[in-house]
């Protein structure tokens, strides 16, 4: 029988290999490929703001709206011309006021909601 030298194991020492991360899920590169999710995201932003479009809408409606009334039981140029000219303007202020900052609330959370970081 002829005497066969097994091989050498021969052990390599050295730094050890980086492990890839998993790739992490990104709610924006569902919006930026237009998938279902993505699109299901930007509608829930739209309707936000939507929604806050038409609250700011029927506030806006309905101080409009009750002036002919208002006017109406006046009876006196003077007074209707002084709510007109100053009576009118702080609703219509506050409701575009508390609008904008809607606006910008639901966009502060729409990319805080892409971006993956919590809510405060």
């Amino acid at each position: 029988m002829s005497h066969e030298s097994t091989p050498r194991r021969e052990v390599v020492t050295g730094e050890p290999r980086r492990v890839r991360p998993l790739p992490r899920y990104r709610p924006q590169a569902e919006i930026d490929e237009q998938t279902a999710l993505g699109g299901a995201y930007v509608r829930s932003l739209m309707r936000s703001q939507l929604r806050a479009g038409l609250t700011a809408f029927a506030v806006l409606a309905l101080v409009a709206g009750t002036l002919p009334l208002v006017f109406e039981a006046l009876h006196s140029n003077a007074v209707v011309w002084a709510v007109l000219g100053f009576a009118t303007y702080p609703p219509l202020a506050l409701a575009a006021w508390w609008y904008v900052r809607r606006a910008e609330r639901n966009e502060r959370d729409f990319a805080r909601l892409v971006e993956g970081r919590p809510a405060p």
